[in-house]
This record gives C-alpha cells, structure tokens and sequence, in this order.
C-alpha cells in the first residue's frame, strides 16, 4: 500500500503516527506529494476525486481517502485496537473533535498562505480560531480523563492537532488556560512516533 503524503499535515500526521504506533510501516510506503487546494496534484486526484491529502492507495481495491476512513482501516488491518468498542462512541467524539479542531487551524493557514492580503478576511481567522479554542478548552475540561489509559486515536488525533498550532500558530497561545492539557501534550509528544512525525 502506498500512502500519499504532506508531512505538514496534520490529517496526515495522524495516519503516520498511527502507521509507526501499529507497526505497519513495512506494509505501508509514504509518498510525499507536493499539492495545494489551488493545484491538487494528478496522483492524489486519481486517489481522492477531492483532491486532499492523506489518500491511500490499495492493489485490491479503490483508493481510500479521509484520514479518519483511513486510521480505521488500518486499525483494522493492524489488529491494534485504537477504536475500543468499549468506548467507542466516545473515542469518535474525541477524534472528531481533534478533527475539527485541525480542519479550522488549517482554514487559518490557508487563508493567510493562499489569499493575497488584501483579500484575506481577519474577522474569518478569528471565527476559525474561537472553533478551534472552544474545542481546546472542551477537551481540557471535558474530555481530559479520556487522554489517559491505553493508547486510542482519539489521543492520536489530539496530539497531532495541538502540534499543528504549535507548527503554524504558536502565537496564539493555547496552553494558556489549558494547562492539564498542556501537561498531556508535552508527555505525549514525547513519543516515538510523534517525534520521528514531526514536521521540518
């Protein structure tokens, strides 16, 4: 399998840490594509008619594409659990919210790389950023105690998230308030996989 990449991702970063976390880095190759959502590039088309990236491509069936579609099947052909039926309807919430958190981040930073200054819109930045800070403060309040025990992707998800701020938008501070989880953050980047995943 082949799995289309741009390390600064972090959808994308989620899937390679979950690739290094499950052992399946002999089963899965990481291409690395130069696209943007001006431009997507022809190879990740063929795979995703979306044109986004992480986009894995199979010899037994039709590319998959989405990174949580693909965290969960490579869970399941890992056998490693990080979808515990246990809580699951949790674990889905958490990610989804790590999910969201990435899609208004990233928003950010397209509107501030993509748009020429005078057509960027700061009352916009500001709108994705109350999105992403009010999902931080919910995880560091509500959802704190659901980022201990076994590793789950919801963990995964988060991390990679938060390291996404870190990444393009230190600036804003998101420590600041959520120090519990600011605390978990730093412990968790500590990992193997995180720190072999993190972006030049």
């Amino acid at each position: 399998m082949q799995l289309l990449i741009s390390p600064a991702s972090p959808f994308v970063r989620k899937v390679r840490v979950l690739l290094r976390e499950t052992n399946l880095m002999d089963a899965v190759e990481e291409v690395n594509v130069t696209t943007t959502p001006l431009n997507s590039a022809s190879e990740v088309l063929a795979a995703n008619p979306m044109g986004k990236i992480p986009a894995l491509i199979r010899s037994d069936g039709p590319g998959i594409y989405d990174s949580r579609v693909i965290t969960r099947f490579l869970d399941d052909h890992a056998g490693s659990n990080l979808y515990p039926q246990s809580r699951i309807w949790e674990i889905l919430t958490l990610e989804a919210t790590a999910d969201a958190i990435m899609d208004a981040t990233v928003a950010m930073s397209y509107e501030a790389r993509l748009r020429p200054a005078d057509q960027q819109s700061p009352d916009w930045i500001e709108a994705q950023w109350a999105k992403a800070a009010r999902g931080i403060a919910a995880v560091n309040s509500r959802w704190i105690s659901h980022l201990s025990g076994p590793l789950n992707i919801g963990q995964i998800g988060v991390a990679c998230a938060l390291s996404y701020i870190d990444l393009r938008h230190s600036e804003r501070g998101w420590r600041n308030g959520n120090e519990a989880l600011a605390a978990w953050h730093a412990e968790f980047s500590a990992r193997d996989s995180m720190v072999t995943t993190r972006p030049e």
